[in-house]
């Protein structure tokens, strides 16, 4: 598990931008039980998490269309909650930094760190406005 003094700053990005927190497995269950769209942001502390990921997220909020919930947990220190998300996003293996769109609790959209890695915040962010515009 990361030292709370490394994670707390990376995770404050997305609160401060309007996400809320997911801490363990019956907090994820009760979000993801409600009508509506969540987007759920599995944080992460490698590079492109910073890089492209936390950023392309954030600037995905300028958008017409956007999910009711915004959601977050962090890999490797809320780790029930992300073991739970996680159990949510199948058939895809657990992947972090990870972004997934679910639509009354059905996952609908899934963005894996293969799809992050290599990719630019502006290009991420377009992805995600379109899969909003899909299914928000």
């Amino acid at each position: 598990m990361y030292p709370a003094e490394i994670v707390n700053p990376m995770k404050a990005e997305l609160v401060e931008a309007g996400f809320s927190e997911l801490l363990d497995s019956a907090a994820v269950d009760a979000a993801l039980a409600e009508e509506g769209t969540s987007v759920v942001v599995l944080n992460s502390v490698c590079g492109c998490a910073a890089g492209s990921m936390r950023p392309g997220v954030k600037a995905s909020l300028e958008n017409a269309k956007l999910p009711s919930k915004l959601l977050t947990a962090f890999a490797g220190f809320d780790v029930e909650a992300v073991e739970r998300v996680r159990k949510h996003t199948l058939p895809y293996p657990p992947s972090s930094p990870a972004v997934a769109l679910f639509k009354d609790g059905k996952l609908v959209h899934m963005v894996e760190r293969h799809h992050i890695e290599g990719r630019t915040a502006e290009m991420l962010a377009e992805h995600l406005k379109a899969a909003y515009d899909e299914f928000c």
